[in-house]
């Protein structure tokens, strides 16, 4: 298997729609003079960016396994630092005021152990924001794994499957943190985001969960793929009066104070 690096620009090129979660999620830390911040999974720095506007004055740190992403975030923010490291492993040289994740999360597994492991980082007061899809069961990614099934590839792509980490349904995660935390606030928001046709929505999850089943294939398996995945698409996706698809994407939040 031939996994390639992330792609920012295909990646940034929903920056809006991407952005707009981790805005919303900022907007519910309730903290206003952290001295240390670190924005796990940072990407190409959309969700840095923020980070710098809202706390000036903090040490803001970012930190991906992708190097073309921490290019990226270098280039473009302003006011904050970043490095590659991997959130599953990640450790600080002191506690952290503000850990924030942005649809990383849903990447690593065991998430029982991740959660307390990332509380047990902060400092007392400190914040865990998380945001993370929850869209396994969407149209959108049935379609991948129904695709996935019924091709040559299928035996190519048997670990995608498994790529994605099924989340903790709330309840789990409430018990899991209960322990060690002081407040927890679990949320979780619908979008409906505007798409250029079907191919809009290929666009969008090429960057991101249509990664694990393109990865293994070559150029023609990869374009015979992305008409399955396409198919699958019209059958659930219908077409607006004006040419446009909806995307429903659901994503879960968490913010919990140690």
């Amino acid at each position: 298997m031939t996994t390639s690096d992330w792609n920012p620009a295909l990646y940034d090129r929903f920056a809006d729609e991407r952005e707009r979660p981790s805005r919303e999620l900022l907007a519910r830390v309730p903290l206003s003079n952290p001295g240390r911040i670190v924005d796990l999974g940072c990407g190409s720095g959309l969700s840095t960016q923020p980070l710098v506007d809202r706390y000036p004055t903090a040490s803001v740190l970012g930190i991906d396994t992708s190097p073309a992403m921490i290019e990226k975030a270098r280039g473009t923010v302003s006011g904050a630092e970043f490095a590659l490291g991997d959130v599953a492993t990640w450790v600080p040289d002191e506690p952290v005021d503000l850990l924030f994740a942005n649809a990383v999360l849903q990447w690593l597994p065991d998430h029982e152990s991740l959660l307390p492991r990332l509380v047990s980082l902060l400092a007392p007061g400190g914040v865990l924001a998380v945001q993370m899809p929850d869209n396994l069961e969407e149209p959108s990614h049935r379609g991948m794994r129904d695709a996935a099934l019924q091709g040559p590839w299928t035996t190519k792509l048997a670990a995608a499957q498994g790529a994605r980490t099924e989340l903790l349904s709330v309840q789990k995660t409430y018990d899991r943190l209960v322990g060690q935390c002081r407040m927890i606030d679990l949320w979780t928001t619908t979008y409906n985001h505007v798409m250029d046709g079907h191919a809009g929505i290929i666009d969008w999850f090429r960057s991101t969960g249509l990664r694990p089943y393109l990865d293994p294939l070559d150029a023609d398996e990869r374009d015979c793929y992305l008409k399955a995945y396409r198919a699958r698409l019209e059958d659930t996706y219908p077409v607006q009066s004006d040419g446009k698809v909806l995307l429903q994407f659901p994503r879960r939040f968490m913010v919990v104070v140690k």
